[in-house]
């Protein structure tokens, strides 16, 4: 029976489903909405939600619901969870194409050129709207509360993000600071959510799963960041984005470290790979990414000590959910399938 998160270890009746490295997707094929959550009389907003939500991993309600069934939540709230964290993530996606004037979202028009600005921050605004509905329903206020500040969060990382466009001279710790506002902020909710569910938890239970949340966002960037050089690419996603766009993210910030002030002006101009090979060296930026990698395998070191202090907290029968965290940090930066 899953008490409440005090000093006890917690026995977990759950339903184990043998998720392994991708989680075993329960929500593969759940459509993350239904007609029920928005106004028949709004068509436009049903077309716009069609096309944001499908062809997304859903990375972040497979997580919700990897946790939620290891501590045996009921359906409903798992499913309510999930609807969370996708409404949310999605949300931000709608704000942040249009702030970065973004042209495709998943191989797809974004919704500010397909439906107008205008209904993409409506569209956006909503989505938070409905969170805050369907929650205030649920009744947990601390629930709401952690909600509340992961939106907090995200809105606070968008807006320090958008100072550092065209800022050269950024460091790995402004980013970092970046991506737990924005990318952290997420993992930590998934992680933290179903145990709040169940009732109160315990405090280093929360900073562990805090911990862990921070380093998984990122992870996740520093991951997502290397796809723009076309490391790792097996997404295919468009090679120097952020550079052409003004941005130097994680992976970008790192291989300029270095530079002499002429090179670094040459890199920064670089427009396909070719440019930045020849700017930096080949064997440079091998040199480099075999550093950030090893930086990073720290880092995925330091997440599982995080998590291998839950074990304490947990009886027999909660320890696959260990097990299977532990995998996590491996597909988020190393991009394995």
């Amino acid at each position: 029976m899953v008490g409440r998160f005090t000093n006890k270890k917690v026995g977990f009746a759950g339903r184990q489903r043998g998720y392994g490295v991708d989680f075993g997707m329960r929500m593969k094929n759940i459509k993350i909405y239904s007609l029920g959550d928005f106004p028949a009389y709004l068509p436009k907003l049903n077309l716009l939600y069609d096309d944001l939500f499908s062809g997304g991993k859903g990375l972040r309600s497979r997580l919700v619901a990897l946790v939620g069934d290891a501590l045996d939540l009921k359906e409903s709230t798992v499913m309510l969870l999930c609807q969370t964290i996708e409404f949310i993530h999605n949300a931000s996606l709608l704000h942040d194409d249009l702030i970065d004037r973004s042209p495709l979202r998943r191989n797809r028009t974004t919704a500010w050129l397909k439906y107008t600005p205008e209904y993409a921050v409506l569209a956006g605004d909503y989505l938070l709207a409905r969170v805050m509905v369907n929650l205030a329903a649920f009744g947990n206020l601390e629930l709401i509360q952690l909600t509340s500040q992961m939106i907090s969060d995200l809105l606070e990382g968008e807006w320090i993000q958008d100072s550092l466009v065209r800022d050269w001279e950024i460091t790995l710790e402004d980013l970092d600071r970046v991506h737990n506002l924005k990318t952290g902020s997420l993992f930590k909710w998934c992680l933290l959510a179903p145990f709040v569910a169940v009732g109160s938890v315990d405090s280093e239970v929360k900073r562990s799963l805090e911990n862990a949340g921070t380093i998984l966002g990122q992870l996740f960037q520093r991951g997502d960041d290397l796809l723009d050089f076309d490391v790792r690419n097996s997404e295919k996603k468009m090679v120097l984005g952020d550079l052409k766009a003004g941005y130097l993210n994680s992976f970008g910030v790192f291989l300029s470290g270095r530079l002499s002030g002429v090179q670094k002006q040459e890199f920064l101009k670089s427009q396909s790979m070719s440019d930045v090979f020849s700017s930096l060296g080949e064997s440079y930026f091998q040199d480099r990414l075999c550093e950030f990698d090893r930086m990073n395998t720290r880092m995925i070191a330091l997440y599982g000590h995080h998590v291998m202090t839950l074990k304490g907290h947990l009886c027999e029968s909660g320890m696959s959910l260990i097990e299977n965290l532990l995998e996590l940090p491996q597909n988020l930066y190393w991009r394995k399938r």
